[in-house]
């Protein structure tokens, strides 16, 4: 059992602990990030078109808030959940664009 604890030890050892100030700022940065959303869509003047690419553009954002703070992927040892969301984010956007291709002829 003294072997088990030690190894139990030395996992904390090179793990350090965030503490919640990180995810305090991180939800901060989230819901301002969401307001500031809001807004653009409430003022109603704007291109529509802007809107679109702003939208996207927090969305992007808000997934690297989201994945790096609250997913810890910003922490070593996450490389296969990381290769993982990559291809499966390749596979979408490979058949986004053959649906569309399929769809234009």
């Amino acid at each position: 059992m003294s072997a088990e604890h030690s190894a139990v030890e030395e996992r904390e050892k090179h793990h350090k602990h965030e503490g919640p100030k990180k995810h305090i700022i991180a939800f901060i940065f989230s819901i301002l990030l969401t307001i500031i959303a809001f807004a653009m869509v409430a003022a109603g003047e704007i291109n529509t078109t802007f809107i679109y690419i702003f939208l996207v553009l927090m969305a992007a954002i808000q997934v690297f808030v989201q994945m790096g703070f609250w997913m810890h992927m910003k922490d070593r040892g996450h490389a296969f959940p990381i290769i993982g969301i990559l291809m499966g984010v390749f596979v979408v956007f490979t058949i986004v664009i053959m649906a569309e291709y399929w769809a234009w002829w």
